[in-house]
């Protein structure tokens, strides 16, 4: 909402910008007529023209010229246009970014991640440790693919293949090791052969990992068979239970599941796949110190997963 303050407080002065006739000049240039302006700032027309002359008279040029019902930019409108908007938008991106929600008097944070297999696996089970280790704090997750904007309410964001263009700490969690994995009865005793025969399930949204996995095992598509398609490992794990089929996987998904005997690595079917897991800790968090503290329990807890691994 654009708030229309007295007309007699709009009065320009030498030494004083009039910044909301700017923003109103710069939504009318971006638009093209005052009626869109104003649905846009959610005021009136009148509102909008009467900041218009406001700037007017304070720059001492004519940058709007009427035609009919359409607002066209003079010369030296288009050059104040060119020159405002840019900075008006960064000023507009860094009060969101540095926007801190009103406290509610709870102790809470929200975090969001692209890896929903991981949470599932790892990040949610866990998370009771988290919460009586920072004094019951409640810890929402939520999951998104999408790309991070700065007027996205999150605390922490856990990610492989998303980036942060705000200002954020950020922590190193994970570097992906992938192993191909079937059910005890199904690998149990046997080589990495067993792959040209037995048919493998195919992530949809990690397409990557399949390929690198069989570079580094010096494998082709050919030399494999193809199993069904799932859209997540997550939804794949049931199905690899079964022992009818393999996966290959990230390692720190499947630990929990072999450790506990449900699932077993297939021998010699270990290969880093290139890919990092990172945790980053919202600058812009109503909970910074609670945002950090976790970043850092996460990385403990991959960390311990990782060793648990090589054990």
């Amino acid at each position: 909402m654009f708030i229309l303050v007295p007309e007699q407080a709009m009065a320009a002065q030498d030494d004083e910008v009039p910044l909301n006739a700017i923003r109103a000049f710069v939504t009318v240039a971006r638009e093209g007529s005052v009626t869109r302006a104003a649905c846009s700032l959610g005021t009136t027309q009148s509102s909008v023209s009467r900041y218009l002359s406001v700037l007017r008279d304070y720059l001492g040029a004519d940058l709007i010229e009427r035609r009919g019902r359409r607002s066209d930019l003079t010369e030296f409108g288009r050059l104040f246009a060119n020159a405002v908007s840019e900075p008006l938008e960064t000023v507009a991106f860094t009060a969101k970014r540095m926007r801190r929600r009103a406290a509610a008097g709870t102790n809470r944070i929200v975090v969001r991640t692209s890896l929903s297999t991981f949470a599932f696996s790892l990040l949610i089970p866990n998370l009771q440790a988290f919460s009586s280790e920072a004094g019951d704090v409640i810890v929402d997750v939520v999951s998104s693919l999408s790309p991070p904007r700065s007027s996205d309410d999150f605390d922490v964001l856990i990610t492989r293949d998303l980036s942060v263009i705000e200002p954020a700490d950020n922590w190193e969690i994970y570097n992906e090791e992938l192993v191909c994995v079937g059910s005890p009865n199904l690998v149990g005793g046997r080589e990495l052969s067993i792959v040209r025969s037995t048919p493998i399930l195919n992530i949809t949204s990690r397409p990557d990992i399949l390929p690198t996995w069989l570079r580094a095992m010096n494998l082709s598509p050919n030399d494999v068979r193809a199993g069904a398609r799932y859209d997540h490992n997550y939804l794949a794990l049931p199905a690899v239970m079964t022992g009818k089929c393999l996966l290959v996987a990230p390692e720190i998904i499947v630990s929990n599941l072999v450790r506990g005997g449900t699932l077993q690595v297939l021998p010699g079917s270990r290969a880093p796949s290139g890919m990092q897991y990172r945790a980053y800790a919202m600058d812009r968090s109503a909970q910074p110190e609670i945002a950090r503290s976790f970043c850092r329990w996460v990385a403990r807890l991959c960390k311990k997963a990782t060793l648990a691994q090589g054990s």
